[in-house]
């Protein structure tokens, strides 16, 4: 089983806050490796949904804070879990989702070490200031590539492949609306409907060639842009997104840009700002797990500086929070951002 040699390697670097050492430095601001065809893209390194289960299981069985709950079904019957930190029902919430893209998974690994830092002194406190939901794999069939339709054309190695869409062909990231498919359907009933989350930071990946002021970057932000959603949500949204920039931009290997993102309410950061009155958060972290387009697949040797930054970003909202410094975040920032290139 796991954890393999990546995650061996993170041990002694991922403690919240820590400050990325030179070997992570090497990869930073997005200045590789790309694929490009000359490495091998091994998703044997990467937790299979099994092994994802049987992670959280055992963190569940460890933190007393933690309480896990299967909240629906995939098409192809996976269970989807939510690991639950509610200390105070009182306190803020915030909410963690990863992989609706099955293709997009170091957000997944870094969620999953986010969540044993929870039941360390590392976040001493935090649980009792904050309430935490994380639904790591939403799109379990994607990401274990279990799907109708052919991967023939997909490029990584390590016994399976990984597809942005569920086991239909559906983009669960543009179902907010309908609500069509069991995995979003989960979602907004038994998490989004549920519970009362102030805030969310939907986690994803992007392609792997785009600029900010002419260097690649490691990520890029964007808060909810449907007309329909309410100023003061937006501000909430903008001040959660300044806290992660600044967390992330300042290390020196993280290099953010604004995203270019769509309006629609089908889009989970703004159907949930529109329907639920959430600050909502995307983050697309550079380079994706598997792709069958080679420019959109990212060498695994950033994995180790891209689940860092997941990390990162994760624990910098939650002391935010915890702390009520996010109230006073500067979000004159997002006036200048640039959108990538």
């Amino acid at each position: 089983m796991k954890k393999k040699a990546l995650a061996l390697s993170l041990t002694g670097i991922l403690a919240l806050g820590a400050v990325a050492p030179a070997s992570l430095t090497a990869y930073a601001v997005g200045e590789g490796p790309n694929y490009g065809g000359n490495e091998s893209i091994q998703t044997s390194i990467l937790y299979t949904y099994d092994e994802m289960v049987d992670y959280l299981k055992k963190q569940d069985a460890k933190q007393d804070a933690m309480q896990l709950e299967v909240i629906g079904q995939t098409v192809k019957k996976r269970d989807i879990y939510l690991a639950k930190y509610i200390t105070n029902p009182n306190n803020p919430t915030i909410l963690f989702l990863t992989q609706q893209h099955g293709n997009e998974q170091l957000t997944t690994e870094g969620a999953l070490e986010f969540i044993k830092h929870l039941g360390t002194g590392k976040t001493k406190g935090v649980l009792d200031k904050v309430n935490i939901l994380i639904v790591p794999m939403l799109n379990a069939d994607g990401a274990m590539g279990d799907v109708d339709f052919s991967l023939d054309d997909y490029i990584a190695d390590g016994g399976r492949n990984l597809t942005r869409y569920n086991a239909v062909g559906a983009d669960l990231n543009r179902d907010h609306v309908d609500k069509v498919h069991p995995e979003t359907q989960a979602l907004h009933k038994n998490v989004l409907q549920k519970y009362d989350i102030d805030y969310m930071i939907d986690l994803h990946h992007q392609g792997t060639q785009a600029r900010r002021d002419g260097k690649l970057v490691s990520g890029s932000m964007l808060y909810p842009t449907n007309d329909n959603v309410k100023p003061e949500v937006l501000e909430k949204s903008k001040k959660l997104g300044a806290v992660v920039f600044n967390a992330v931009d300042s290390t020196g290997w993280g290099h953010l840009a604004k995203y270019n993102g769509g309006n629609g309410e089908n889009i989970g950061r703004n159907g949930a700002a529109v329907q639920y009155d959430i600050a909502t958060l995307l983050f697309e972290m550079r380079g994706m797990s598997d792709h069958f387009n080679e420019s959109a697949v990212i060498g695994q040797k950033s994995n180790g500086y891209l689940i860092k930054q997941t990390i990162t970003t994760l624990d910098a909202a939650v002391q935010a929070i915890a702390d009520r410094s996010i109230e006073t975040a500067d979000i004159s920032f997002w006036d200048t951002l640039d959108t990538q290139k």
